[in-house]
């Protein structure tokens, strides 16, 4: 009997399964027919898909009509669908935005520069509708009184460092080069009238340079003119002697009595920069037209006031000298690069030495 076959058809209108022969699970139409055995459900397909089942019913979408099936073509599986990464991404707006945002992504018709200069230019605010809007935007952009405030504030800070930074250079730097080389000049001009034969006076006006200052430890070679005054002597790299009253000292030929010097510790050739390191038995040596004169350091005074003065007397107390002699007196600024303070260095004559019997040991060794 054929009760247990099922006459019915597929459910996309095809003819009966009998009429075939076999059904299309691949069974033949006698395993239904056998007598006393009951059939098993075959599981329902769609062609090479995986069967359908109460869980994956709910999720799936009938596949549309294709040629498969009456025209109805069969569904495409999970595992051949296109990716999200390889889905194409869509730009809305038209064939020109398209292309654009083409060039964004491949970084721009000459690089990602320009791909980021046309997002810019994508991104402008769009232009005002009216005048008033205009005015509105523009004075909007206009900067306030606090803002214009803090920028002339920030200008002056600047240009007043600029200022303090040239004023430095010029002090530390351009003062020691102008110095030296007015210093040298004056060197030459006296060394070449002592060769030509030109006698000195005895009184030399102020500025006039008339001897030498050696200091060989220091390696110092420099001018002594008559004064002290800043413009015309010291800030000319020169060392100036203390030549006229109230602070009028001895000459280096007098039989007795002080030569006081000055001369700058820093800046404008800075001459007696490093006095303070000379040491007992250091040589000094002036030379004049005629004659060397060769002191040796004896004492220092590291600080004292610039009123001081005594410490050019013909004996200076606290030298150390207790009787007239013929001395030499150094005096500059200390601490370095203020004048705050005096520094005062003290030497005692050793050998006076005609200039035709040559240089003195000092100046050859």
């Amino acid at each position: 009997m054929t009760a247990l076959r099922p006459e019915r058809e597929d459910s996309y209108g095809a003819e009966p399964y009998g009429s075939h022969g076999t059904s299309p699970y691949g069974a033949q139409d006698g395993a239904y027919r056998e007598e006393g055995v009951a059939p098993q459900a075959a599981p329902q397909t769609y062609g090479p898909y995986a069967p359908l089942s109460d869980e994956t019913v709910a999720l799936r979408v009938d596949p549309p009509p294709g040629p498969d099936r009456g025209g109805a073509s069969a569904a495409i599986p999970a595992s051949e669908a296109p990716s999200a990464s390889r889905a194409t991404q869509v730009t809305p707006g038209g064939r020109a935005a398209r292309r654009k945002a083409a060039k964004r992504r491949r970084g721009g018709r000459h690089g990602p520069a320009a791909g980021r200069r046309e997002a810019a230019q994508d991104e402008q605010p769009p232009a005002p509708r009216s005048r008033v809007e205009a005015r509105r935007l523009a004075k909007a952009r206009k900067p306030g009184p606090g803002v214009i405030a803090s920028r002339v504030i920030g200008e002056l800070f600047i240009t007043t460092g600029v200022l303090m930074l040239l004023f430095v250079t010029y002090q530390l730097w351009w003062t020691n080069v102008r110095a030296h080389a007015q210093a040298g000049r004056e060197a030459n001009s006296l060394q070449q009238d002592w060769a030509d034969g030109k006698r000195s006076p005895g009184v030399f006006e102020p500025g006039q340079g008339f001897a030498l200052l050696h200091i060989p430890k220091l390696d110092v070679v420099v001018p002594i003119a008559e004064g002290v005054s800043n413009k015309r002597v010291l800030d000319k790299g020169m060392v100036g002697h203390y030549g006229q009253a109230p602070l009028k000292t001895a000459m280096p030929g007098d039989k007795t009595g002080n030569f006081g010097l000055a001369g700058h510790r820093n800046t404008h050739g800075e001459p007696f920069r490093y006095i303070n390191r000379l040491q007992p038995g250091d040589e000094v040596v002036v030379e004049t037209q005629d004659t060397y004169y060769v002191y040796k350091m004896t004492s220092t005074l590291p600080v004292t006031s610039p009123s001081n003065t005594s410490v050019l007397d013909p004996v200076p107390p606290g030298s150390g000298f207790t009787a007239p002699g013929r001395y030499i007196t150094l005096t500059t600024c200390t601490p370095e690069f203020t004048s705050k303070y005096r520094l005062i260095v003290w030497g005692k004559m050793v050998e006076e030495r005609p200039r035709s019997k040559g240089k003195p040991d000092a100046l050859v060794s």
